[in-house]
């Protein structure tokens, strides 16, 4: 029993805390996070507390009290594409956050699934479009909360039972864990974190959860993680990776994608709203991809329109269709 709440199993463990299905006092299943920084604190079998070195006491508890306040702002927010925390509390020398209890599965086992399939398509374009809907409605009120998330990845995002999208795993005390002492975990997850989670002098904002935003659609339309900013400000792929997706899916679903992953903060989307605004336009989609034979086709009947292009002119409008 810890704090009223009788835990049954561990669920899952991460590099920043454990997860628990558990009972409340009413014997309804709720899930309970406790704040255990694997790089920070260990544990002895049996023990509740957990052992912290003298040299990471301060990194330890400044984690913990992000924790905690991570835990009062969840509960202040109350939409169901957002975890929802019901209590928190100190105990044992650590801090718990009691959710609702989600069954179902993250994105990121549906998307490995689907890649399985070797189809065309890992999703339809309907879906990915109703499904990060559902996610940026609750995106757009943690980030009025004056929160980030930071860690939005297909891991993160769950899809319950009922088909409901909920953003798990908020990720305060990570943020602060970076900003503060040489903490020795990487704070990004490799593919999903933006060039400027790289660097430690650069301010982050809505744009940095929107490149997130973005790089889960790609992996929603590609089956894979895109490649992480540090190669992409090296050589940069992505454009190459999307287009060979023209046809398949909407001009205007690959452009927004583009669009969240730009390298530079300031071309992103700079909120949730506008990138709400430009998912929503669905009426105009447009299917660029042209087969060999209509590529041959388009030359030829520009050449006699006119004659009068340049060669170079007119390969741009072939390999470049508008």
């Amino acid at each position: 029993m810890i704090g009223g709440y009788r835990i049954i199993r561990k669920v899952a463990a991460g590099g920043f805390g454990v997860v628990y299905l558990a009972l409340d006092s009413e014997g309804q299943q709720v899930a309970v996070k406790e704040y255990l920084p694997a790089s920070l604190a260990s544990r002895s079998a049996g023990e509740l507390a957990p052992q912290v070195p003298a040299e990471k006491l301060s990194l330890y508890r400044l984690g913990l009290k992000s924790f905690f306040e991570e835990g009062r702002a969840l509960a202040q927010i109350s939409h169901p594409s957002v975890v929802s925390v019901m209590n928190f509390f100190r105990e044992n020398e650590t801090v718990y956050m009691v959710m609702n209890y989600l069954e179902g599965a993250a994105l990121q086992d549906f998307i490995i699934t689907a890649r399985d399939q070797k189809q065309p398509k890992v999703f339809r374009e309907s879906t990915i479009r109703s499904l990060f809907d559902e996610i940026l409605r609750g995106l757009r009120i943690v980030h009025q909360h004056k929160m980030l998330h930071l860690d939005i990845k297909p891991a993160n995002i769950f899809i319950t039972d009922d088909n409901k999208s909920v953003l798990i795993d908020f990720g305060a005390a990570r943020e602060v864990l970076s900003k503060e002492g040489n903490f020795i975990r990487p704070m990004y997850t490799p593919g999903f974190a933006a060039p400027e989670m790289y660097r430690r002098d650069s301010s982050m904002g809505p744009w940095t959860d929107i490149y997130a935003i973005g790089a889960c659609m790609y992996a929603c339309m590609q089956g894979y993680p895109p490649n992480e900013a540090p190669q992409r400000l090296e050589k940069d792929r992505i454009a190459t990776a999307l287009t060979r997706l023209r046809g398949i899916y909407s001009d205007n679903l690959i452009e927004v994608v583009e669009w969240c992953m730009a390298l530079d903060p300031l071309s992103r989307p700079q909120s949730v709203f506008a990138l709400q605004k430009e998912l929503s336009r669905e009426g105009e989609r447009r299917y660029t991809k042209l087969s060999v034979a209509e590529k041959v086709r388009l030359q030829f009947d520009t050449m006699v329109t006119d004659s009068k292009k340049s060669g170079k002119a007119l390969a741009s409008s072939v390999v470049k269709p508008k």
